[in-house]
């Protein structure tokens, strides 16, 4: 995080009314910790003659020095607020942020009988997501598990002939494996149908079902193309349910969420490109606009230079932070994104096409 400006109470006037964080220090004890879309007109109110009996808060003669953060987005903001937060109330940064974990779909690959969960917690197993909310992971799960027949129950099986079984086995929407109905490898098989799911954002499946649905109609079995149009459909409307920031996640094959948001930035020449690197957001990287708009081959190479540096400076890997992932989902969900987002599976394989067209449309806005 960058060094911050620092002002004096008496002097309010110097301070600029732009989008901000700040602290506002009083002589003793903790500071206070803010956001604002107009930094001194927040600050006149909290240092101001009212009447002391206002309801509103008041902190004219405690105030000692205002330390602050000028923004150009709310990602942005967000990052800052949380990192100020965690470091000055150890004990209340999760009240002072409001932040809530982010839900994923969990498949327990390392269970003899695998099945998905939905939980707001990274560990063991193959997870995907994330999703903005915990009912939008759960009706993810529940359209995905009309795609197999994976089973449903929560149970740790004890396969026996004389299993109850349940509801989905009788409507043949589940093999059964609690009555012996399939061995231990056929269910696997078919567990690994939704592992490759996982891993490949729905298209083994749906590449599966195109093939086969192309192959029936070439061969005039057109009952037979059409189910399995349908059952293409069927695919995207659950893909779609993922959203754009969904995908597997492994921890043991470093499988993780990255990409790149491109924002507005504090300054007036330049953009923010913010980095997220195995699920944590990298120092805010500012990318001078200059002359260079008209020269996308130009923007291509500094965009290339750039990024080998940051690559240089990564800090060694880690888990996912989900206090990280958190802000990423509620700034891409919101109605007041203020920016791009641009996914890829790692920083080798960044769009840069993509990447630059995303930079002269933000670069528009913000002109």
């Amino acid at each position: 995080m960058r060094a911050p400006l620092i002002a004096s109470p008496s002097d309010l006037d110097a301070v600029p009314d732009v989008p901000a964080v700040f602290l506002l220090w009083a002589t003793e004890g903790k500071p206070y910790l803010a956001r604002t879309a107009l930094l001194r007109r927040r600050l006149k109110r909290l240092i101001s003659d009212r009447d002391r009996v206002s309801r509103l808060l008041n902190l004219r003669g405690i105030a000692d020095r205002i330390e602050y953060w000028p923004m150009g987005s709310r990602l942005e903001s967000s990052l800052v607020h949380l990192e100020l937060a965690q470091k000055y109330f150890p004990d209340d940064w999760p009240r002072i942020t409001r932040l809530r974990p982010p839900a994923f779909v969990r498949l327990t690959i390392d269970n003899p009988f695998p099945r998905t969960m939905v939980t707001t917690r990274l560990g063991r197993g193959l997870f995907y997501g994330p999703f903005a909310s915990r009912a939008a992971a759960e009706r993810f799960d529940g359209e995905l598990l009309d795609l197999f027949q994976i089973r449903r129950c929560e149970e740790n099986l004890a396969p026996s002939p004389e299993h109850p079984g349940c509801i989905y086995g009788e409507m043949a929407r589940c093999l059964r494996p609690c009555q012996e109905a399939v061995s231990i490898e056929e269910y696997r098989s078919e567990s690994s149908r939704v592992e490759q799911f996982f891993r490949t954002g729905g298209s083994s499946l749906l590449e599966t079902a195109e093939a086969a649905r192309d192959r029936a109609s070439a061969e005039m079995q057109f009952e037979a193309a059409e189910r399995l149009h349908l059952r293409v459909e069927k695919i995207g409307e659950v893909r779609a349910l993922g959203g754009e920031l969904a995908r597997g996640l492994d921890k043991l094959s470093g499988d993780k969420l990255s990409g790149v948001a491109v924002v507005r930035a504090p300054e007036n020449d330049a953009l923010g490109l913010l980095f997220l690197l195995g699920g944590r957001w990298q120092e805010p990287v500012r990318f001078a606009l200059g002359g260079t708009m008209e020269a996308g081959e130009s923007m291509d190479r500094r965009l290339r230079g750039l990024i080998n540096e940051l690559t240089n400076a990564l800090p060694a890997g880690g888990p996912p932070n989900m206090e990280h992932l958190a802000i990423l989902t509620r700034w891409h969900g919101s109605s007041w994104r203020d920016g791009e987002w641009l996914g890829f599976d790692s920083i080798e394989k960044i769009p840069y096409r993509k990447l630059v067209n995303a930079i002269g449309r933000i670069h528009g806005l913000k002109g």
